[in-house]
């Protein structure tokens, strides 16, 4: 009997289009199997591949990667260490993935806090991918979502201590011009493996409206069939960002009925 794959029920004309993917559960992994925590970070980037390789075969616009956080400084120096020369070893072997796929890399994160060492295959792999036209790909390196929003509020606030800017004038779209993903689309859905369902600090500017999709898979063992499935499954929902949809606004439950105690818990649910 034939069964259809995720990529074949998928509608292309409804793609998501910016995926960003929390990889979790590399140290799980290895610790299963018996094997050092560095196993699992090395055998991940197999997944990574894999994404990149499906999003761009999708012709998506945006994919991003949670590497590593501002948080994860604290993990054994040993552990930190081996990352380091993992992302350095990463930025070599994989660009080749990247001009074949005509991907264009981007680091999102603190790059003066990274190592010197990485500072230089940093710059080629930006330089090398910056004239691709096709997927942007996004490494969150050395990270953080509040630490992205304390660095905005810096800029705005020199911009008003200067005079150039009045606080009345400061919006949503003036403190995303001064995020990592300024010029980016928000993402419209966040994956994250391994079971775990938070954020972790990871784009909480920019995933107001995403969508959510969480699977029990560790990252070392995800594939394109499972980015595939969480395509699938964002398509089966309905986006209101806020508003309502089609059914809901022609329903007696309209905007235009005037609020009373009896139907305000009705329409705070539309919000």
């Amino acid at each position: 009997m034939f069964v259809m794959s995720y990529l074949d029920k998928i509608d292309k004309a409804s793609l998501p289009g910016h995926i960003a993917i929390i990889m979790d559960g590399n140290g799980r992994w290895a610790t299963k199997r018996d094997i050092p925590r560095f196993e699992g970070h090395r055998y991940a980037v197999k997944s990574v591949r894999a994404c990149v390789e499906a999003a761009a075969e999708l012709k998506l616009n945006v994919l991003t990667l949670y590497a590593f956080s501002t948080e994860n400084w604290r993990r054994p120096k040993k552990e930190v260490s081996a990352l380091m020369n993992l992302f350095f070893e990463f930025l070599k072997k994989e660009l080749e993935t990247m001009l074949k796929n005509n991907v264009r890399f981007k680091l999102i994160g603190d790059r003066d806090g990274l190592p010197d060492f990485l500072q230089e295959r940093l710059s080629h792999a930006l330089d090398s991918t910056a004239g691709n036209t096709g997927l942007l790909l996004n490494i969150a390196l050395n990270y953080g979502g509040r630490d992205e929003l304390v660095r905005a509020a810096r800029k705005l606030a020199e911009e008003v201590k200067k005079g150039d800017l009045q606080p009345e004038s400061i919006d949503e779209s003036l403190i995303s011009e001064k995020t990592f993903t300024a010029g980016v689309p928000d993402p419209d859905l966040i994956i994250r493996t391994s079971g775990e369902q938070r954020l972790s600090n990871f784009l909480i500017w920019q995933a107001a409206y995403a969508e959510y999709f969480f699977t029990d898979v560790l990252w070392p063992d995800f594939t394109k069939d499972n980015l595939h499935e969480a395509i699938f499954e964002y398509q089966q929902r309905k986006r209101t960002m806020g508003g309502a949809t089609v059914s809901e606004a022609g329903s007696k439950f309209s905007a235009d009925i005037p609020l009373t105690a009896s139907n305000s818990r009705i329409s705070e649910t539309l919000v």
